[in-house]
């Protein structure tokens, strides 16, 4: 690896701590993480007590024409209905590494707007 990306992954890695000692998944209030790839987009609701996943919904399951930002919405519309089925309705957002901007942003407003509770 060359300086610049040794920089880029560190910098990523310390936003990661921070966001995740500030977040925990309880059963009361699981925790909604976010992983976004060049490609793809996914969504898991998970209980970190248990270390049990109770939801999840990734973009390859989607099959449409449309742009990663509206493709990042049906995910979060899915999870967020798998979610709600499986008795969850108060999540806990953990953007991990990513900024809550573009495909991120438009997956927790799609998640909100099908129920889920930040």
């Amino acid at each position: 690896m060359n300086k610049k990306q040794l920089k880029t992954n560190q910098i990523k890695l310390r936003r990661k701590g921070r966001v995740r000692a500030k977040i925990s998944g309880t059963a009361k209030r699981p925790r909604l993480v976010v992983f976004r790839s060049l490609k793809a987009i996914n969504a898991q609701v998970i209980n970190d007590v248990k270390g049990v996943t109770l939801a999840g919904q990734g973009s390859a399951g989607i099959k449409s024409g449309k742009g990663k930002i509206e493709v990042a919405a049906l995910v979060g519309k899915a999870v967020a209905e798998k979610a709600i089925k499986a008795g969850v309705s108060e999540v806990v957002f953990d953007k991990s590494i990513y900024k809550y901007h573009g495909r991120v942003k438009a997956l927790a407003d799609a998640a909100r707007e099908a129920g889920l509770k930040f």
